[in-house]
């Protein structure tokens, strides 16, 4: 049977990561399980806000968006990132996201959202720092940022590396807890933002960050024809990090399988898609 892949998702509830289809059918993520499946045809358009490209139009391999011109436009436009909805009725939360040492960024979503963005974006551990109106969120969120010296976007090739041989969970705590008190007491917070006590909350456990021991190559891209299988050892953010036949310890990055129709592999299957070798010694050359 062949499933057009739709992405991966974190549910509510702390449960674990989904691979999402065409048509709404969901698959359960299980660490210890193999993932195996070979990749059909062209890769298709994924749409945007639910609804499928109008035109079918085939996108390239290594977009990980997974989406035409078009329609990622169309989805930039309701995107809180974008800005473009200033006038968003909702209540929005600021957060301190920790995904490494030293690697730390503030951001916000919408309170009626929980922490799925935080699980999305593949953090390690986090706080809440305030609750209120989306331009008071905003505007909090760039005082802070630049208060503390910490970027608004952490690129995710930094995050995997980050990810193999973290400090322990006492230590991510208490680095999330010195950021918090320093955050607080940053002058010009938005006067309709409502400060949140800290409490930090580790995600290390539902992503099974405990069995990352290495980081060994990045898959490119998926192709047709192309072959993968591998043991699923964690997923954090849109990442799955697998172990392969021949013992690499890889990545996939889930939005590269967008708009890809799979079809399940069998027994004997090697990896045959692109993969990027990360190179020994790199962590030390990003910190």
């Amino acid at each position: 049977m062949v499933w057009r892949c739709r992405g991966m998702r974190w549910p509510g509830g702390g449960d674990g990561p989904v691979l999402v289809w065409e048509g709404g059918r969901r698959s359960g993520l299980v660490y210890g399980r193999e993932i195996r499946f070979r990749v059909e045809g062209e890769r298709r358009c994924a749409g945007a806000r639910g609804n499928p490209c109008p035109v079918g139009a085939v996108v390239g391999g290594r977009a990980t968006g997974g989406r035409c011109a078009e329609c990622a436009r169309l989805e930039r436009v309701h995107s809180v990132a974008a800005d473009t909805v200033p006038d968003d009725a909702r209540v929005f939360r600021v957060y301190l996201a920790w995904f490494g040492p030293g690697m730390v960024k503030v951001g916000i979503t919408a309170e009626e959202r929980g922490d799925a963005r935080l699980r999305e974006q593949g953090a390690v551990a986090y706080t809440w720092l305030g609750r209120g109106p989306l331009m008071a969120a905003r505007r909090t969120e760039e005082v802070l940022g630049t208060a503390l010296g910490v970027p608004d976007r952490i690129p995710y090739a930094a995050k995997r590396v980050a990810r193999v041989g973290l400090p322990g969970e006492p230590e991510r705590a208490a680095e999330v807890a010195a950021l918090y008190r320093r955050a607080v007491g940053v002058p010009g917070w938005a006067e309709t933002l409502e400060r949140v006590p800290p409490a930090v909350v580790d995600h290390a456990g539902v992503f099974g960050l405990g069995m990352v021991d290495g980081l060994d190559g990045v898959v490119r891209e998926l192709v047709g024809g192309g072959r993968l299988a591998g043991t699923l050892v964690a997923a954090a953010g849109p990442d799955l990090h697998l172990v392969v036949p021949d013992g690499r310890r890889i990545v996939l990055d889930t939005r590269l399988m967008t708009g890809w129709a799979l079809v399940g592999g069998g027994e004997g299957d090697l990896l045959t898609v692109p993969v990027n070798a990360v190179p020994r010694g790199v962590q030390g050359g990003l910190f």
